[in-house]
Protein backbone atom coordinates (compact mmCIF):
# COMPACT_ATOMS: atom_id res chain seq x y z
CA UNK A 1 0.00 0.00 0.00
CA UNK A 2 1.16 3.35 -1.26
CA UNK A 3 2.25 5.74 1.98
CA UNK A 4 -0.61 8.68 0.81
CA UNK A 5 -3.18 5.39 0.71
CA UNK A 6 -1.41 4.23 3.87
CA UNK A 7 -2.14 7.85 5.61
CA UNK A 8 -5.94 8.11 4.27
CA UNK A 9 -7.04 4.81 5.29
CA UNK A 10 -5.23 5.56 9.35
CA UNK A 11 -6.64 8.87 9.08
CA UNK A 12 -10.21 7.53 8.52
CA UNK A 13 -9.96 4.51 11.12
CA UNK A 14 -8.65 7.13 13.51
CA UNK A 15 -11.87 9.05 13.51
CA UNK A 16 -14.33 5.99 12.90
CA UNK A 17 -12.74 4.93 16.15
CA UNK A 18 -12.78 8.01 17.71
CA UNK A 19 -16.22 8.80 16.82
CA UNK A 20 -17.61 5.35 18.33
CA UNK A 21 -15.83 6.21 21.07
CA UNK A 22 -17.38 9.22 21.22
CA UNK A 23 -20.32 7.80 20.91
CA UNK A 24 -20.27 4.90 23.56
CA UNK A 25 -19.64 8.19 25.91
CA UNK A 26 -23.04 9.75 24.55
CA UNK A 27 -24.29 5.86 25.59
CA UNK A 28 -23.17 5.70 28.94
CA UNK A 29 -24.52 9.51 29.57
CA UNK A 30 -27.91 8.39 27.94
CA UNK A 31 -28.03 5.05 30.13
CA UNK A 32 -27.39 7.01 33.18
CA UNK A 33 -30.09 8.96 32.52
CA UNK A 34 -32.80 6.41 32.20
CA UNK A 35 -31.68 4.64 35.26
CA UNK A 36 -32.20 7.83 36.92
CA UNK A 37 -35.20 7.81 39.39
CA UNK A 38 -36.52 10.76 38.39
CA UNK A 39 -37.31 13.15 35.24
CA UNK A 40 -34.29 13.27 33.80
CA UNK A 41 -33.03 17.01 33.04
CA UNK A 42 -33.68 19.06 29.58
CA UNK A 43 -30.75 20.88 29.50
CA UNK A 44 -28.74 17.00 29.62
CA UNK A 45 -31.00 15.91 27.36
CA UNK A 46 -30.05 19.14 25.52
CA UNK A 47 -26.94 18.75 25.51
CA UNK A 48 -27.18 15.07 24.30
CA UNK A 49 -28.83 15.58 21.56
CA UNK A 50 -26.60 18.37 20.18
CA UNK A 51 -23.67 16.16 20.67
CA UNK A 52 -25.11 13.43 18.98
CA UNK A 53 -25.86 16.02 16.04
CA UNK A 54 -22.19 16.64 15.80
CA UNK A 55 -21.02 13.49 16.04
CA UNK A 56 -23.80 12.09 12.78
CA UNK A 57 -22.35 15.77 11.26
CA UNK A 58 -19.21 13.87 11.13
CA UNK A 59 -20.14 10.38 10.65
CA UNK A 60 -22.09 11.71 7.51
CA UNK A 61 -18.61 13.95 6.07
CA UNK A 62 -17.10 9.86 6.95
CA UNK A 63 -19.55 8.00 5.10
CA UNK A 64 -18.85 10.88 1.86
CA UNK A 65 -15.33 10.49 2.03
CA UNK A 66 -15.37 6.36 1.96
CA UNK A 67 -17.94 6.84 -1.37
CA UNK A 68 -15.59 8.92 -2.81
CA UNK A 69 -13.10 6.77 -2.05
CA UNK A 70 -14.95 4.16 -3.80
CA UNK A 71 -15.28 6.42 -7.06
CA UNK A 72 -13.52 9.33 -7.99
CA UNK A 73 -10.75 8.91 -5.58
CA UNK A 74 -9.76 5.53 -5.88
CA UNK A 75 -7.02 6.35 -8.91
CA UNK A 76 -5.49 8.68 -6.91
CA UNK A 77 -4.77 6.50 -3.71
CA UNK A 78 -3.70 2.88 -5.00
CA UNK A 79 -4.61 -0.29 -2.85
CA UNK A 80 -7.05 1.32 -1.15
CA UNK A 81 -10.31 -0.59 -2.45
CA UNK A 82 -8.90 -3.35 0.32
CA UNK A 83 -9.15 -1.54 3.24
CA UNK A 84 -12.45 0.10 1.99
CA UNK A 85 -14.88 -3.07 3.10
CA UNK A 86 -13.72 -3.07 6.70
CA UNK A 87 -13.55 1.07 7.20
CA UNK A 88 -17.15 1.15 5.22
CA UNK A 89 -18.68 -1.55 7.93
CA UNK A 90 -16.76 0.27 11.07
CA UNK A 91 -18.45 3.62 9.60
CA UNK A 92 -22.13 1.69 9.27
CA UNK A 93 -21.57 0.45 12.55
CA UNK A 94 -21.22 3.72 14.23
CA UNK A 95 -23.95 5.18 12.02
CA UNK A 96 -26.31 2.59 13.05
CA UNK A 97 -25.28 3.10 16.61
CA UNK A 98 -25.41 6.72 16.13
CA UNK A 99 -29.25 6.39 15.09
CA UNK A 100 -30.06 3.68 18.22
CA UNK A 101 -29.24 6.97 20.41
CA UNK A 102 -30.86 9.46 18.50
CA UNK A 103 -34.07 7.53 18.97
CA UNK A 104 -33.33 6.65 23.21
CA UNK A 105 -32.56 10.68 23.44
CA UNK A 106 -36.22 11.31 21.54
CA UNK A 107 -37.73 8.42 23.67
CA UNK A 108 -36.61 10.58 26.79
CA UNK A 109 -37.88 13.48 25.48
CA UNK A 110 -41.05 12.18 24.85
CA UNK A 111 -41.04 10.70 28.19
CA UNK A 112 -40.25 13.65 30.11
CA UNK A 113 -42.67 15.79 27.77
CA UNK A 114 -45.62 13.21 28.64
CA UNK A 115 -44.35 13.94 32.46
CA UNK A 116 -45.19 17.25 31.74
CA UNK A 117 -48.21 17.18 30.31
CA UNK A 118 -49.42 15.02 32.48
CA UNK A 119 -48.90 17.79 35.36
CA UNK A 120 -50.01 20.33 33.26
CA UNK A 121 -53.03 18.36 33.29
CA UNK A 122 -53.26 17.45 36.80
CA UNK A 123 -53.14 21.28 37.29
CA UNK A 124 -55.70 22.06 34.80
CA UNK A 125 -58.26 19.61 36.56
CA UNK A 126 -57.10 21.58 39.88
CA UNK A 127 -57.94 24.52 39.07
CA UNK A 128 -61.04 23.23 37.40
CA UNK A 129 -62.27 22.06 40.91
CA UNK A 130 -61.21 24.98 42.02
CA UNK A 131 -62.71 27.02 39.78
CA UNK A 132 -66.02 24.61 40.25
CA UNK A 133 -66.41 25.64 43.83
CA UNK A 134 -66.11 29.12 43.88
CA UNK A 135 -69.19 29.17 41.33
CA UNK A 136 -70.84 27.00 43.66
CA UNK A 137 -69.95 29.92 46.32
CA UNK A 138 -70.71 32.26 44.11
CA UNK A 139 -74.19 30.87 43.55
CA UNK A 140 -75.03 30.18 47.15
CA UNK A 141 -74.16 33.46 47.72
CA UNK A 142 -75.92 35.40 44.96
CA UNK A 143 -79.09 33.38 46.06
CA UNK A 144 -78.93 34.07 50.01
CA UNK A 145 -78.32 37.96 48.42
CA UNK A 146 -81.50 37.75 46.57
CA UNK A 147 -83.08 36.88 49.86
CA UNK A 148 -81.79 39.86 51.49
CA UNK A 149 -83.02 42.09 48.56
CA UNK A 150 -86.85 40.65 48.69
CA UNK A 151 -86.08 41.61 52.59
CA UNK A 152 -85.15 45.07 51.93
CA UNK A 153 -87.66 45.58 48.92
CA UNK A 154 -90.53 44.76 51.44
CA UNK A 155 -89.17 46.60 53.60
CA UNK A 156 -89.27 49.55 51.50
CA UNK A 157 -92.72 48.91 50.21
CA UNK A 158 -93.83 48.97 53.65
CA UNK A 159 -92.04 52.06 54.61
CA UNK A 160 -93.22 54.07 51.33
CA UNK A 161 -96.99 52.96 52.96
CA UNK A 162 -96.28 54.44 56.25
CA UNK A 163 -93.87 57.28 54.59
CA UNK A 164 -97.06 58.93 52.54
CA UNK A 165 -99.50 59.17 55.80
CA UNK A 166 -96.90 60.65 57.91
CA UNK A 167 -95.85 63.25 55.40
CA UNK A 168 -99.88 64.35 54.42
CA UNK A 169 -99.75 64.49 58.61
CA UNK A 170 -96.18 66.53 59.01
CA UNK A 171 -98.17 68.69 56.02
CA UNK A 172 -101.16 69.29 57.89
CA UNK A 173 -100.18 69.89 61.20
CA UNK A 174 -98.36 73.08 59.78
CA UNK A 175 -99.50 76.54 61.01
CA UNK A 176 -100.19 77.08 57.33
CA UNK A 177 -102.72 74.50 57.05
CA UNK A 178 -105.00 75.93 59.77
CA UNK A 179 -107.25 76.51 57.65
CA UNK A 180 -108.38 73.11 56.97
CA UNK A 181 -111.11 72.08 58.82
CA UNK A 182 -110.56 69.04 61.68
CA UNK A 183 -113.05 66.56 60.08
CA UNK A 184 -111.38 66.95 56.42
CA UNK A 185 -108.18 66.30 58.08
CA UNK A 186 -109.54 62.99 59.56
CA UNK A 187 -110.62 62.37 56.16
CA UNK A 188 -107.33 62.50 54.25
CA UNK A 189 -105.34 60.63 57.25
CA UNK A 190 -107.20 58.20 56.95
CA UNK A 191 -107.87 58.25 52.91
CA UNK A 192 -103.46 57.88 53.18
CA UNK A 193 -103.36 55.79 55.51
CA UNK A 194 -105.69 53.08 53.37
CA UNK A 195 -105.37 54.27 49.98
CA UNK A 196 -101.81 53.58 49.60
CA UNK A 197 -101.90 50.37 51.54
CA UNK A 198 -105.04 49.29 49.44
CA UNK A 199 -103.22 49.59 46.30
CA UNK A 200 -100.00 48.43 47.41
CA UNK A 201 -101.39 45.18 49.24
CA UNK A 202 -103.60 44.55 46.49
CA UNK A 203 -100.84 44.05 43.91
CA UNK A 204 -100.88 40.03 43.29
CA UNK A 205 -96.67 40.14 42.91
CA UNK A 206 -96.40 41.70 46.40
CA UNK A 207 -98.75 39.30 47.95
CA UNK A 208 -96.61 36.22 46.11
CA UNK A 209 -93.28 38.00 47.67
CA UNK A 210 -94.91 38.16 51.24
CA UNK A 211 -95.87 34.70 50.83
CA UNK A 212 -92.92 33.58 51.35
CA UNK A 213 -91.01 36.02 53.88
CA UNK A 214 -89.91 33.31 55.65
CA UNK A 215 -87.65 32.09 53.42
CA UNK A 216 -86.57 35.05 52.55
CA UNK A 217 -85.49 36.20 56.02
CA UNK A 218 -84.09 32.57 56.62
CA UNK A 219 -82.42 33.30 52.82
CA UNK A 220 -81.24 36.66 54.55
CA UNK A 221 -80.06 35.20 57.58
CA UNK A 222 -77.87 32.85 56.37
CA UNK A 223 -76.00 35.73 53.97
CA UNK A 224 -75.42 37.59 56.46
CA UNK A 225 -74.09 35.04 58.64
CA UNK A 226 -71.44 34.74 55.65
CA UNK A 227 -70.26 37.80 55.48
CA UNK A 228 -66.96 38.05 57.99
CA UNK A 229 -67.24 41.25 60.03
CA UNK A 230 -63.63 43.27 59.80
CA UNK A 231 -62.37 46.28 60.99
CA UNK A 232 -61.42 48.89 58.52
CA UNK A 233 -57.56 48.09 59.54
CA UNK A 234 -57.52 44.84 58.41
CA UNK A 235 -59.87 45.57 55.54
CA UNK A 236 -56.72 48.19 53.93
CA UNK A 237 -54.30 45.19 54.01
CA UNK A 238 -54.93 42.94 51.24
CA UNK A 239 -52.99 40.20 52.58
CA UNK A 240 -55.55 39.22 54.74
CA UNK A 241 -58.12 39.36 51.91
CA UNK A 242 -57.50 34.91 52.34
CA UNK A 243 -57.85 34.62 55.83
CA UNK A 244 -60.87 36.39 55.41
CA UNK A 245 -62.65 33.99 53.05
CA UNK A 246 -64.92 31.67 55.16
CA UNK A 247 -63.90 27.88 54.61
CA UNK A 248 -67.16 25.50 53.45
CA UNK A 249 -67.58 22.70 56.37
Amino acid sequence: MAPATACVVDLIAASSLSLLERLEEIGVRLDGLEAGTGEPPLRELAAVQRELAAVRKHLFRLELLIAELEGPLAPSFPAVAEALPSLGASAARSAQLSAGLQQAARDLVALRSAAESNRLADTANALGRTSNQIAALANTSNLRMLGVAYVALALALVSAVVLIPNTGATILGMPSAAWVPGVWVDVVLVVLAIAPAAYVFSRPWIRHLLAGWDEYRERSAEGLAGLPEISPREAERPDEAERLIRARP
